[in-house]
């Protein structure tokens, strides 16, 4: 398994986030070294949705606000329709993602997470892909849309569903590792 020992990753979530995609991709990470924190609007934990009904409760590490993205090599954005629709109408996770890609960090959205690209304007020109639902409008924001279950481009990773968590997961550990390369060595 990829050594990602020195990652740091932020998932942006509110309430009806689908519990999978929040949760895979967090224990996943969290199996491979990452230290992955949760943010929330109010910092508080947050109610999942699993796939028909309310799920678990989630604990946040921190407020959505209160977030310096200098700290953090990537950025997950899961989906479900309510999460992403609620923060891609919040000023703090829209200010987060904007950091994110000013910075050239890694990110990742999966399902209707890529609305909070699309409400970014960071679509255009772009090769991803999104729960079918919201393809219009992935390609009236400029995007080349593809059913896959995992597209990588630049640094941007998007998926379709929770069917495809384990290759959204793998290649994110994937792309983390290699891009520390050398830097474990360099933080002893």
């Amino acid at each position: 398994m990829a050594n990602i020992n020195y990652a740091r990753v932020l998932i942006i979530a509110s309430d009806g986030v689908e519990q999978a995609e929040l949760t895979t991709p967090r224990e996943k990470l969290r199996e491979a070294g990452a230290n992955v924190e949760v943010a929330t609007p109010t910092g508080g934990e947050i109610r999942g949705w699993n796939s028909t009904d309310w799920g678990e409760t989630i604990p946040a590490d921190l407020k959505i606000a209160d977030v310096n993205t200098d700290d953090y090599d990537a950025l997950i954005v899961p989906g479900g329709v309510m999460n992403p629709d609620k923060l891609r109408v919040d000023e703090d996770a829209m200010g987060v993602l904007r950091n994110f890609l000013d910075s050239g960090r890694l990110i990742a959205a999966i399902c209707h997470g890529p609305w909070l690209l699309v409400q970014a304007d960071a679509c255009a020109g772009v090769r991803m892909t999104s729960y079918a639902s919201i393809r219009r409008d992935v390609e009236n924001a400029g995007a080349e849309w593809v059913d896959e279950s995992v597209v990588m481009d630049g640094r941007l990773i998007t998926s379709r569903n929770p069917k495809d968590l384990d290759a959204f997961s793998r290649r994110i550990i994937e792309e983390l590792a290699s891009r520390m390369t050398g830097r474990g060595a360099a933080a002893e």
